[in-house]
C-alpha cells in the first residue's frame, strides 16, 4: 500500500491519496486518520517573558512545560467574526474533546497570548479565560507587561498585527491582524501553522494526537537504547 505523502498548503498539513477532499470547516472533511501522516518541523517556538492570569511573571518555554502546545495570539476586544473569537470557540471544541481522552489530556496545554497588553491586564485575560475555556481543559491565558515585552514575541512567530486608528487619528481599540495558531511539539518546534480557512476542531485534534503519537515512539526507542 503506498505511504501517504504529506504536504503543507497554507498552513494545513495534509496527507495525499488519503481519500476524498472536501471544504474546510466542514465536520465531514475527509482528514487523514490520526498517525497516518508526518508534521513536519518547521522552525523553533520562540521564547519571551509573559504574565499569567494570576499576574506572575514566567516565560512562554516555561509555560509549554515540555507539552503539545496550542498558541493563540488574540485580544480580548476583538470582534471579528473570523479573528479571535473562532480561535477561542475552535480551541474550547479541542479542549472538550482532548479531555475526555484520559492518556492525551494530561499531555496538551492551549495558550491564549494577547497582543494587546494596554487592555488586556491579567485580570482581563482570567475573566476572558472563564467565557472560554471549558472545565478540565490546560488552558493559559497570558498577557505581557509592555509592548517592548510582546514584540519580540510577535517578531519570532511572524505574528503581524496593526492599530487601527479612525480619521482624526485616533486609535480605535482594535487591530488588523491575521489569525494564526502554533502547534508546537514537546521539544519546542513549531509543527503546523493555523489559519481561519483551515481552522477545523477534528483537524487540530487529529494533528495533536498525531503528534503525541510520534513522541512516544520516540520515548520508546530510547528506552531501547
Amino acid at each position: 500500500m503506498k505511504a501517504p505523502r504529506v504536504i503543507l498548503i497554507a498552513g494545513l498539513a495534509v496527507a495525499m491519496d488519503s481519500g476524498p477532499v472536501g471544504e474546510p470547516n466542514n465536520p465531514d472533511f475527509g482528514f487523514p486518520a490520526p498517525g497516518t501522516y508526518a508534521l513536519p518541523p518547521l522552525r523553533p517556538a520562540a521564547d519571551g517573558v509573559v504574565l499569567t492570569s494570576e499576574e506572575r511573571a514566567t516565560t512562554l518555554h516555561r509555560v509549554f512545560s515540555g507539552k503539545i502546545v496550542i498558541l493563540s495570539f488574540i485580544y480580548t476586544q476583538c470582534s471579528d467574526a473570523r479573528g479571535c473569537p473562532l480561535a477561542s470557540a475552535v480551541l474550547a471544541q479541542v479542549g472538550r474533546r482532548v479531555d475526555e481522552d484520559a492518556a492525551l489530556s494530561p499531555r496538551v496545554r492551549f495558550i491564549s497570548l494577547s497582543f494587546d497588553p494596554a487592555h488586556d491586564t491579567p485580570a482581563v485575560m482570567r475573566e476572558y479565560g472563564m467565557r472560554f475555556a471549558p472545565e478540565g481543559a490546560d488552558w493559559q491565558f497570558l498577557t505581557v507587561a509592555s509592548e517592548a515585552a510582546l514584540q519580540p514575541i510577535l517578531n519570532g512567530y511572524r505574528q503581524t498585527r496593526q492599530k487601527a486608528y479612525d480619521t482624526n487619528g485616533t486609535f480605535t481599540g482594535t487591530y488588523s491582524h491575521l489569525l494564526r495558531l502554533f502547534l508546537i511539539d514537546e521539544r519546542r518546534v513549531i509543527r503546523n501553522i493555523y489559519s481561519a480557512d483551515f481552522l477545523d476542531p477534528t483537524l487540530l485534534v487529529h494533528d495533536i494526537i498525531t503528534l503525541a503519537r510520534q513522541g512516544c515512539r520516540r520515548s520508546q526507542s530510547a528506552r531501547l537504547r
